[in-house]
């Protein structure tokens, strides 16, 4: 749940790969029903095409929205459906830790203005969090990335030159080896 400046609330839904570490904004939307939860569903089985079949379990909360239609969608997809007991953060962990990741990063650090701009940002954020930004788990990896590429540009004078990219409405910088 993330409050607007206006004070609305909007409820966000990703999806985690745990092995890959890779995040998948579903939507944003200040009315969450069953109905949108299981078409959010149905959307990302459709985005991930084939690379579903890799994945085996699909871990979720108590939350009323994950209905029998949700459920459905990924047990078609030959997942195994695992909920977690009430009041247990710990058997979510990596869900938990994504989540202070994306307050600590991003969401303490800017003001929502609407659904259109939170899925903006988020989308923006998860390019950077999917494509440049290293995980102590995937040895300074990041996830959508199989191997770490080796850089060895150096200028003139020996000293190795770095470009720094502002991302997320300057929120974050990337850095990259000049080519």
């Amino acid at each position: 749940m993330i409050e607007t400046i206006t004070l609305k609330r909007l409820y966000v839904l990703i999806f985690v790969e745990p092995g890959a570490r890779r995040l998948h904004l579903a939507g944003v939307t200040a009315h969450p029903t069953g109905a949108w939860t299981a078409q959010q569903a149905r959307n990302l089985a459709m985005d991930l095409g084939d690379r579903i079949t890799r994945l085996r379990f699909l871990i979720h909360d108590r939350d009323p929205l994950f209905t029998s239609a949700f459920r459905e969608v990924f047990t078609a997809e030959g997942l195994r459906i695992i909920t977690t007991l009430p009041r247990t953060p710990r058997r979510n962990a990596i869900c938990e830790r994504v989540i202070g990741t994306l307050r600590r990063e991003l969401l303490d650090r800017i003001l929502i203005l609407n659904e259109r701009h939170l899925a903006r940002v988020l989308q923006k954020y998860l390019i950077h969090y999917n494509r440049h930004r290293p995980h102590q788990s995937r040895q300074q990896r990041p996830p959508a990335i199989a191997a770490q590429p080796a850089h060895d540009v150096t200028d003139l004078s020996g000293q190795r030159i770095v470009r720094r990219q502002a991302v997320v409405a300057g929120m974050i910088n990337e850095y990259h080896h000049a080519a």
